[in-house]
């Protein structure tokens, strides 16, 4: 008989501890490499796997003797791994009810043994799990199991160390591109002081007084302005843009969000047999902007619709950049033909009070992706409409302002 999914009670704290990481989860497997083969080893199985997971799915960030890249959420072990504080150890998954009829039980993996160690932040929440699989029973020694805890201690440390490593490279481009505009907007006006003062000196004893104090005049004007350009830009965190910079770790464009998104979330639609496409706007492809939880903001969208878009339905987004003068204006649109929403479930999404329902193909709900979603959006000074009727469909339209 199947068992509905366990929801910590720290659930919505959980997942915006894991949002806080900004995880790109398609570029984390060399990170963590080593330390998942170390996992295997330790443990004397075939495979170990690292997982992050979030609202509606498991990650599988890095893996070692299994393909592995995501799953629902609701059909995994790990989910009951972020539950224990210590470890969770299954000897048989075919005896265990929870997981009998699970594919990768009954099917060809034909997987029995499970290990799993949640990964734990400073903050205390469980934010996803390392975990050992094999097609045989095995058994750990504590100093074995003691090992396994270290190693996944020491992913969360990687994982708040690779945050800091992305967070110095930013503050290191944004250094970067405030020298640049310096080096460009400074060079008029001093070049001009020099100019004035070159011929000063070379006219030596033929100026007059009068033309002295004009060109005074003009040194002390052209030095004003440089301080006052000085100051704007020390006041300042807008960038002159003269030609679209390269893309950093911490930027996206149109182009590369949609091919993360299609890397993401086509499983997910060709699993359910829904079609899902990604629209941009092509004219402002290739300009950046800041990638700050934008693929958790608008996965969470994305997992929500293909949840109550019914077989063979359709998921849509439409991606579109905004410019006006020194500000970007980031427009998601999130279509999708299932189920619709009535005007009290819209009004609870905006409210952040949405309670939840099982998707379409009875897909667990967890009741904290659309209230993360409005979360996310506030804090980031966005807007966030819904527009809906049941049996027709729902339109989650957002608009993130980037200065």
């Amino acid at each position: 008989m199947p068992t509905s999914s366990p929801i910590p009670a720290n659930e919505f704290e959980r997942v915006l501890d894991l949002i806080e990481l900004d995880l790109d989860y398609t570029a984390q497997h060399e990170s963590f490499e080593d330390l998942v083969k170390l996992a295997a080893r330790v443990a004397g199985t075939e495979i170990s796997l690292l997982n992050l997971i979030d609202s509606f799915t498991q990650w599988t960030i890095s893996r070692h003797g299994m393909d592995m890249e995501q799953m629902p959420r609701e059909d995994t072990v790990c989910q009951f791994t972020i539950m224990e504080s210590d470890f969770l150890e299954v000897k048989n998954l075919m005896l265990d009810e929870r997981f009998r009829e699970k594919s990768y039980v009954a099917g060809d993996a034909a997987l029995r043994y499970y290990f799993g160690v949640p990964l734990k932040t400073p903050n205390g929440y469980s934010i996803g799990a390392l975990c050992m699989l094999d097609r045989v029973e095995h058994t750990l020694t504590p100093e074995k199991v003691e090992l396994l805890k270290i190693i996944a201690d020491e992913i969360v440390a990687r994982l708040i160390m690779v945050q800091a490593i992305n967070n110095l490279k930013y503050d290191l481009n944004e250094a970067k591109e405030v020298k640049k505009r310096v080096a460009h907007d400074i060079r008029g006006p001093i070049g001009g002081i020099i100019g004035l003062a070159q011929l000063i000196s070379q006219r030596g004893e033929k100026n007059k007084l009068d033309d002295v104090l004009q060109f005074i005049k003009l040194i002390q004007k052209s030095g004003t302005s440089l301080l006052e350009l000085a100051d704007e830009i020390l006041n300042t965190d807008v960038k002159s843009i003269q030609a679209a910079p390269e893309l950093t770790e911490h930027e996206l464009n149109l182009l590369v969000f949609k091919d993360k998104l299609e890397k993401l979330y086509l499983p997910q639609a060709k699993n359910k047999s829904i079609s899902f496409l990604v629209n941009i706007n092509p004219e402002n492809g290739v300009v950046p902007f800041p990638k700050n939880k934008l693929l958790q903001i608008t996965g969470n969208l994305i997992s929500n619709a293909m949840k109550f878009t019914p077989v063979n339905g359709k998921v849509t987004v439409d991606l579109d950049l905004e410019l006006k003068d020194n500000a970007k204006n980031l427009h998601i649109v999130v279509r999708d033909t299932g189920v619709g929403l009535d005007v009290p479930k819209m009004e609870a999404i905006l409210n952040g009070t949405a309670a939840s329902t099982d998707g379409t193909s009875g897909e667990q709900g967890y009741g904290f992706g659309l209230p993360l979603v409005k979360h996310l959006v506030d804090g980031l000074n966005g807007t966030l409409t819904v527009q809906s009727a049941l049996g027709q469909g729902a339109i989650f339209d957002i608009k993130l302002p980037f200065n």
